[in-house]
């Protein structure tokens, strides 16, 4: 049965981004305005939960249900207190350079921050004192656990991939959910699996589903995804130039195509599961609009 999606808050005026369900509502990053708003399914309301974010995007709730958000406008990955202050993790790779613009992430049970790390066209606030790396990958921020040090350090994880824009963990952390997405007829828009070995690197990946092109253009591959408490994986892809549209998609493990669901506004950006027993998908698009999606048959992960 296909999904009836419901607009319940936008349009605004740029594109919305990353969203994260904080037990009672769903957090949705308003990218252009710097702005992360919160919609609350009771009462049908939405409300302004932060200003000045920097241009957001990607946001996921850590330990201690303290919110983690990628600030494409300022190169870094934050910290939103409680206290309504920002706390900054490191910027720098192993060789003191800065990394590109995270523009999505997910937050294992250890406390450790899975991005990515795409290039932006769009340059960061202020001077552009580091120029940008010569690739784009997933990058693992890590924290030192000594409690009197707690500083974060970054490591590499992929060498194979020129630009992941989303990502995800299985239920287990034994896999990692990629989306490559180079919008070139000779590029590679792909649903990638990575293991996750026991000394804490990625293996070699799975390639689940390819995005191709037709006379129109090349498909548009996944912006958004998000694992639901059977390792199944939700993504949303597609645009209304090329291939079958805007889509949700449903992938089971080994990248068989469970459903798809048309999504009724252009350029799907992210997608969560929120609402009771998280039991609703909500998406984001590039037209400025949160949609959810009731009762689809599908539970989200705890702890997403």
């Amino acid at each position: 049965m296909s999904w009836k999606f419901e607009r319940v808050a936008g349009p605004y005026k740029g594109p919305l981004g990353g969203l994260a369900w904080d037990g009672t509502g769903m957090l949705f990053a308003d990218i252009m305005d710097s702005v992360i708003y919160r919609f609350d399914p009771r009462r049908g309301r939405t409300t302004t939960w932060r200003k000045y974010t920097n241009r957001t995007n990607g946001i996921a709730f850590g330990r201690g249900s303290v919110l983690y958000g990628c600030q494409e406008g300022s190169r870094r990955i934050v910290r939103y207190e409680p206290d309504g202050s920002a706390t900054l993790t490191n910027q720098c790779m192993p060789d003191g350079s800065v990394h590109n613009h995270p523009c999505d992430l997910c937050i294992d049970r250890i406390g450790s921050v899975w991005f990515v790390d795409p290039h932006n066209e769009l340059a960061a606030w202020g001077p552009q004192l580091f120029g940008k790396l010569d690739h784009a990958s997933v990058l693992r921020l890590e924290q030192d656990p000594a409690p009197q040090r707690r500083t974060w350090s970054i490591r590499r994880m992929t060498f194979d991939t020129k630009n992941p824009r989303s990502l995800a963990l299985s239920p287990d952390e034994k896999t990692l959910y990629v989306s490559e997405n180079v919008m070139e007829r000779e590029g590679r828009r792909e649903l990638r699996a990575y293991p996750v070995l026991d000394d804490g690197s990625l293996g070699q990946p799975c390639v689940l589903h390819t995005f191709g092109a037709d006379y129109r253009g090349v498909h548009r591959g996944i912006e958004g995804l998000c694992c639901d408490e059977k390792a199944n994986v939700v993504a949303v892809a597609g645009w209304k130039r090329s291939g079958a549209g805007p889509m949700a998609y449903v992938f089971d493990s080994s990248g068989a195509v469970l459903a798809s669901h048309p999504v009724p506004s252009d350029i799907p950006m992210n997608c969560a599961f929120g609402d009771n027993r998280l039991s609703s998908l909500y998406v984001t698009t590039g037209t400025g609009c949160l949609y959810r999606a009731r009762n689809t048959g599908l539970a989200g992960k705890r702890g997403q």
